[in-house]
This record gives structure tokens, C-alpha cells and sequence, in this order.
């Protein structure tokens, strides 16, 4: 099971950090990953990570601005977002997979989304 909570509505400029409960089976994928979705648009990648060597990919546009990470103890995943733009508005997606990829479709287990709301 996958659980994301710390959206909320900022303004631009604004930097927040989302978290995503990782538990159940979950916790035996070999990636994590935040997709986001706004609305009339399709789920796109953010960012993702190994669980256990923690390497990082990141969606070329977001990169100089949010970081992923997680913390291995206590199963908890997070992103790190800075200098929030209008376009960040979204419903920001936790995934777990057992394999690698940046794809949604590489992924097997998602959470509910929790919502970003970025006002100028």
C-alpha cells in the first residue's frame, strides 16, 4: 500500500515536501517513483529511485527544482519540490515497481495522489 500526504495549496515560489508511505508489499520493490497529473492532462513522470542503492532519474524539466529520496528505515518515500510554478498544479502520484522504468506502465502499485495547488 502506498499513502501520500503534504499536498497543499502555496503560492509560486513556494517549496514544498511531499511524503508516501510505503508499506505492506511495497516494500519489496526495487523502485519508487511520483508521477503527477493535472487536470485535462495525462499522468507524466517526475522523478524516481532505487530503493536500495537510491540511484535517481528525473524528468528533464523538473530536475533543477525537485529532489526525490527515501528513507529506507522507516519505508517512507519523498519529493522535495522548490521554486513552485502555477504549472505545478497537480494530483502528485506515489508508485512502487519491481522492476526499473520511467514509464507508468513499469510500475505496479500506486496511492490515492495527494493535491498541489500552486496560486500566483
Amino acid at each position: 500500500q502506498l499513502v501520500e500526504y503534504g499536498g497543499r495549496s502555496v503560492h509560486t515560489g513556494d517549496s514544498l515536501r511531499l511524503t508516501c508511505a510505503v508499506t505492506g508489499r511495497t516494500k519489496d520493490s526495487y523502485a519508487t517513483a511520483w508521477f503527477r497529473q493535472a487536470p485535462g492532462k495525462e499522468r507524466e513522470f517526475v522523478a524516481a529511485i532505487t530503493w536500495v542503492g537510491g540511484g535517481t532519474y528525473y524528468r528533464n524539466s523538473l530536475k533543477d527544482r525537485v529532489t526525490i529520496s527515501r528513507n529506507a528505515a522507516s519505508n517512507t518515500l519523498f519529493l522535495q519540490m522548490n521554486s513552485l510554478k502555477p504549472e505545478d498544479t497537480a494530483l502528485y502520484y506515489c508508485y512502487a515497481s519491481t522492476g526499473w522504468g520511467l514509464s507508468i506502465t513499469d510500475y505496479n502499485y500506486w496511492g490515492q495522489g495527494t493535491q498541489v495547488t500552486v496560486s500566483s
